[in-house]
């Protein structure tokens, strides 16, 4: 066992054992798998898991029920348990009055989505985490919120308030309550029915709302520091990687200077590699410091983008950074990737990240202070304050590019590059932020994915097989072969039992990319595999789109995906892998799943195109039928593949003439004993070739028109 699996272990242990020689009592969630509720294990709120025995509970006493969700990384979540959770007076108040469930997001994102949407609705804001809502004993919501101080404040009221007001209108006027929540259900179930009904035609399908789409997006850009908008910033890449892909130059440097803002700013751990969630300026420099899987797979994807878009050498850096850091700190010893790393270390939000400048000047020489202040953005007082921590750690510097890296000089370069290995040594050897240890097959899809693509483009072999060793562990861990069915969550030698629709489509996705870096027709017909069973267990046959989990008894509604945000919904990702799949295989049922379902999601596209990036990718596709490059034979191929994974264009696929593909590839052979290479759209192709010199020289032709 490694040094930082030590600490964690250790830094997890110190927040659940006993304190003060006073042993603290353990409720149910002691006996959970996920480290989000593992948090709240000794919490003195009576907590329950989601499940049977407290919805049994709530309607035997006839108590309302307080759903708490969050997850392990979630700041305000941390920040809400130390003033409300470990307050025995609140605690108390809970346990008498309340049945109180904790659920971790991550484990349940069917549940969670229902009831922020039902926030969403109830309160016309974006809504966040933690998330408490207030249910009727039959699961319905009525009222919630997300972050409550414990006590009331500037105007704002706190827990134990909205607890009394809450549970005061229960005891006194339940029927209201009941009415409330009875036709608030009523409504989300009659507007999301209608809002995802299908009403679109094939011909609402076409280029003028792809265009519109791209540069509404355009348009949200700041001129400035790149990014939606002009407050606090998230990367969002589905949108990002779509304005790549535009044929307008306006609109690709709209892109590429966001990714260098990105790249030089906080959100970027410039001494570890990898992004944080977000930031919480404009400027992108001061994070929230929490380090998701989700956010690196899909920004791992976009700098490879950015870097074949561009040829700036620093996007490429940039994703070798990316890779890196989850080899390092996020991958389980048998092969799965880690959900997330959190942003505290020690209880101080950042601690693990940030520097002071005597801290510095103890480490470096006169010179580099000097480059750490003009370069790095160094000051004496610092740039980050966690205003929610009561003893907050003074003169805390997020390190940046203050200076563009473009403007240094090769000197500079070198020494700054040299000050960043000298601070990765020096924390090393700090106590590291807990790591959320479970393992998402869907979270993993993404990360597959993208890892064996960065192995093709980026030459490295460690990143091919690292994405070949997590998707071995996954369908080890989370594939049931003779039940044909994947879930969710593994962790510590335990597999849950519900079906998520984004586990199926995101490793589908993985495991479609693994195919491509590869070729390996067992890992086709996997892929071919996994789109039958997202097609059986969540697809909608009648209106189209993909619900977000299977049909239980648990789901007062039943939803689909609205928007790509910090990940893509799971039908926008369904829309580019049955077409892709349609493609290979020659299976017209696959592109009937992805026309459909485009057709579903018509009115939202209109709606807020910005907020629909995978989707309007899948719809490009759509319109744009994609060419095949079928690699065959095995004299040569590696060679081809590694060639044909750094030509920059979305709309090629690339295949064998093995496996469950079109009968049509089946007739395609290699010329004599070398891996020979044809270029195909439709049942056309060009003629073959069979050396990477000519196979070069086809792909820039095919780019020139």
């Amino acid at each position: 066992m490694n040094r930082k699996v030590v600490l964690m272990t250790l830094v997890v242990f110190s927040l659940i054992a006993p304190c003060f020689g006073e042993e603290k009592k353990a409720n149910r969630l002691a006996k959970e798998k996920s480290p989000y509720l593992l948090l709240h294990a000794h919490n003195p709120v009576d907590w329950y898991p989601w499940g049977e025995e407290a919805f049994a509970k709530a309607k035997k006493e006839n108590k309302l029920i307080l759903l708490s969700v969050g997850y392990s990384t979630c700041h305000w979540c941390h920040v809400m348990e130390r003033e409300s959770f470990e307050n025995d007076e609140i605690a108390k108040f809970l346990n008498e009055n309340y049945v109180s469930i904790k659920l971790d997001r991550e484990e349940r994102p069917d549940v969670d989505q229902v009831y922020m949407t039902a926030l969403q609705a109830l309160t016309r804001q974006n809504g966040g985490w933690p998330l408490n809502m207030f249910l009727t004993p039959d699961l319905k919501p009525f009222f919630g919120g997300t972050y409550f101080p414990p006590k009331d404040q500037q105007g704002r009221m706190g827990f134990k308030t909205v607890l009394s007001e809450v549970q005061k209108v229960w005891k006194t006027k339940p029927e209201e309550i009941l009415n409330q929540a009875k036709l608030g259900h009523g409504q989300m179930e009659e507007y999301f029915t209608g809002a995802l009904k299908l009403s679109a035609s094939k011909e609402d399908l076409n280029q003028v709302l792809v265009d519109e789409s791209v540069a509404q997006a355009l348009d949200q850009i700041d001129p400035a520091w790149g990014g939606l908008g002009k407050e606090m910033k998230f990367p969002q890449v589905n949108t990002f990687r779509l304005m790549l892909q535009s044929v307008d130059k306006e609109t690709r440097q709209a892109a590429i200077m966001t990714c260098r803002k990105m790249m030089n700013g906080g959100i970027h751990d410039q001494v570890g590699g990898g992004f944080h969630r977000y930031a919480v300026d404009r400027e992108w420099l001061v994070p929230h410091f929490e380090k998701m899987l989700y956010d690196q797979a899909q920004l791992l994807d976009l700098y490879l983008d950015a870097w074949l878009v561009s040829g700036e050498k620093d996007f490429q850096e940039v994703a070798r950074g990316i890779a890196d850091y989850v080899l390092r700190d996020l991958t389980h010893p048998e092969g799965g990737f880690y959900c997330a790393e959190d942003a505290q270390s020690e209880g101080k939000e950042g601690k693990y990240f940030c520097w002071t400048l005597e801290e510095l000047k103890k480490l470096l020489s006169g010179d580099e202070v000097k480059l750490a202040r003009d370069v790095l953005g160094v000051t004496e007082k610092g740039n980050f304050v966690d205003h929610s921590d009561p003893e907050a750690l003074p003169n805390q510097n997020v390190l940046h590019y203050k200076k563009v890296r473009a403007s240094l000089s090769g000197e500079e370069t070198v020494a700054v590059k040299g000050i960043l290995e000298k601070l990765a040594k020096v924390r090393a050897k700090r106590v590291p932020p807990p790591t959320d240890d479970k393992v998402l097959a869907s979270w993993n899809g993404l990360m597959i994915g993208s890892m064996a693509r960065a192995g093709r483009v980026l030459g490295e072999k460690k990143y091919l097989q690292a994405a070949e060793k997590a998707h071995r562990f996954v369908k080890a861990k989370l594939w049931d072969a003779e039940k044909e069915r994947l879930s969710h969550r593994w962790r510590d030698g335990e597999k849950d039992e519900t079906l998520q629709a984004e586990s199926y489509l995101f490793f589908l996705r993985g495991t479609r990319q693994l195919y491509e870096a590869t070729l390996d027709a067992g890992v086709l017909a996997f892929a071919v595999k996994l789109a039958e069973e997202s097609k059986k267990h969540f697809y909608d046959e009648e209106n189209g789109g993909f619900f977000q989990g299977e049909k239980r008894d648990d789901l007062v509604l039943r939803l689909k995906g609205q928007h790509d945000s910090a990940i893509p919904t799971e039908s926008s990702v369904a829309v580019r892998e049955f077409l892709i799949l349609a493609e290979i295989t020659g299976r017209k049922d696959f592109s009937e799943v992805a026309e459909k379902t485009l057709r579903a999601y018509v009115p939202l596209v209109r709606e807020a195109p910005g907020g629909m990036g995978e989707m309007i990718r899948g719809m490009r596709m759509y319109l744009k039928k994609p060419a095949r490059l079928v690699i065959v034979g095995e004299e040569g191929q590696q060679e081809m593949l590694d060639l044909a994974a750094k030509h920059p264009n979305p709309n090629m696929i690339l295949l064998s003439s093995n496996g469950p593909v079109s009968d049509f590839t089946k007739t395609l052979k290699p010329r004599g004993d070398k891996a020979t290479a044809y270029y195909c759209e439709g049942e056309t192709c060009q003629l073959p070739v069979n050396t990477p010199e000519k196979l070069k020289a086809l792909l820039l032709k095919q780019s020139a028109k």
